[in-house]
């Protein structure tokens, strides 16, 4: 079964991966920024379809030799793992790698054809956009929170009936496979950083809301249309990722407390079944909203203007990943390679909001 969820897992990377320079805004290729005027250039469609194919078939190689080693080597189930998520970094690797060859391919065509140089260049402000903006509003959040605080309460209220050791891990079949001895960190440790996770979903949420809006200057009622859905179904995504994870470690917790609360089948569905629908949500998050929108059929009629183009930020974008731009106040910033949000690594606060509660929880897991 380990192996089986090892190659799911592969694949889910796969399909991503080798879909990416499908899923983004037609106005940016491999992270440059591309004139609407040059968008079905034939080489940046061949660009795309030779990055796909390779990333799908060294993918399918990958999980080939995974297959036959898991089949051939009686592997224990520890190192089925160890090995399954070398096998998936090995394929982020390898898709990175292509990425940063075609990202310089493609860089490397626009400046040799010289393409936008006769385009005025056009950035968009909406004032009134805002005002239409759907994302979820932060007292939202406060739901899940307030689970985890009474969750926190009633840990602390059965302390004293708590077994001596604590389960600080959990492996692949939902049993703890690692213990520590009771303390007050090791009894808090889960609620804690289940809280310390929703609030950085919260900040995320607020700062995603209160980043710029960027709308196409060549069509921009459906830019506008495909922006706005695009953050109220993030919104949503992130969310529900809160729920899921909260009603996965509030499980856990409880059944610390009560050893009796579940099933050994109940303990193994649970995260299997956290997976699936956490895959699920990302697979329908990324075909069917897209980056920025653009896979959203809106029903907007819309004509295309010529002789201007989107301002070019490519200065901005280090590799075409990083976003570093200390004049921006936006926190997060929508990806130009992938579906979803980037830090602006431009803005101090960013590395606030996003890294100070990973370390908190590094220190945390060390204190274990």
């Amino acid at each position: 079964m380990t192996s089986f969820l090892m190659i799911g897992i592969a694949i889910f990377i796969i399909a991503i991966q080798a879909a990416i320079p499908y899923l983004l805004k037609l106005t940016i290729v491999f992270g440059v920024t591309i004139p609407h005027t040059y968008t079905k250039n034939p080489t940046l469609f061949s660009y795309k379809r030779i990055y796909s194919l390779i990333t799908a078939g060294l993918g399918l190689v990958i999980i080939t030799a995974f297959l036959i080693w898991v089949t051939v080597s009686n592997a224990s189930e520890e190192n089925i793992v160890l090995f399954g998520v070398v096998a998936q970094f090995s394929l982020l690797f390898f898709s990175m790698i292509l990425y940063f060859l075609f990202h310089a391919k493609t860089l490397r065509l626009k400046r040799d054809n010289k393409w936008g140089a006769n385009l005025k260049q056009v950035r968009v402000t909406d004032l009134a956009v805002r005002t239409a903006d759907e994302m979820l509003p932060w007292y939202i959040y406060l739901v899940p929170i307030v689970i985890t605080i009474g969750l926190s309460a009633y840990t602390a209220i059965q302390y004293e009936n708590l077994p001596n050791l604590i389960p600080t891990h959990w492996g692949i079949d939902g049993q703890p496979d690692a213990f520590s001895e009771k303390t007050i960190i090791s009894v808090m440790a889960l609620p804690i950083i289940l809280l310390i996770m929703q609030g950085m979903m919260l900040g995320i949420n607020e700062m995603t809301k209160r980043s710029g809006i960027k709308i196409n200057a060549t069509n921009r009622k459906r830019s506008r249309a495909q922006q706005l859905s695009f953050r109220k179904y993030t919104s949503w995504f992130l969310f529900a990722t809160t729920t899921l994870m909260t009603i996965l470690f509030v499980f856990l917790q409880l059944s610390t407390i009560h050893t009796d609360i579940g099933k050994p089948s109940l303990l193994f569905t649970l995260p299997i079944g956290f997976l699936i629908i956490t895959f699920t949500m990302t697979g329908i998050y990324a075909f069917k909203v897209g980056q920025s929108g653009s896979r959203l059929e809106v029903d907007v009629v819309d004509e295309d203007v010529e002789g201007i183009t989107n301002y070019d930020d490519d200065q901005y974008w280090k590799a075409g990943i990083f976003y570093v731009n200390k004049n921006d106040p936006s926190i997060f910033v929508e990806k130009r390679f992938g579906v979803g949000w980037s830090i602006n690594f431009g803005n101090p606060r960013g590395y606030f909001i996003l890294f100070l509660p990973i370390i908190i929880i590094l220190i945390i897991s060390f204190l274990l």
